[in-house]
């Protein structure tokens, strides 16, 4: 889905090819992978182009990101903590992201008094 977000469009194989040489996947692997998003709708082809198909992505990163965490805190009961909790002992959460989400929390409240 990056490289969709990335580029706006890309065919199977420049999909593979977006990955490092080290980490990079199959063809098939990818293709199947496509398909699938496919299927649940998170890409559509747009053309065809010789054998292969282009393919646009159809949600939005920030869309995705919204699903994907809301799915995420709806298995610790919508509580966040946990989730907190494995960041910071991770060595995943920064300063700035906490500085970040004070700002966030911050304009939240000021937006829901007015």
């Amino acid at each position: 889905m990056d490289t969709l977000w990335t580029r706006g469009e890309a065919s199977v194989r420049e999909m593979q090819e977006a990955f490092t040489p080290k980490k990079r996947p199959g063809y098939t692997t990818v293709q199947k992978t496509v398909y699938r998003m496919e299927e649940k709708k998170l890409v559509r082809r747009v053309r065809k182009v010789g054998n292969f198909h282009i393919f646009i992505p159809t949600v939005s990163r920030e869309a995705a990101e919204r699903r994907l965490i809301a799915d995420l805190l709806a298995m610790f009961g919508g509580k966040s903590r946990p989730v907190l909790a494995h960041l910071i002992g991770a060595g995943d959460l920064t300063l700035e992201d906490i500085e970040f989400a004070e700002k966030i929390l911050k304009e939240s409240r000021e937006g829901g008094k007015a």
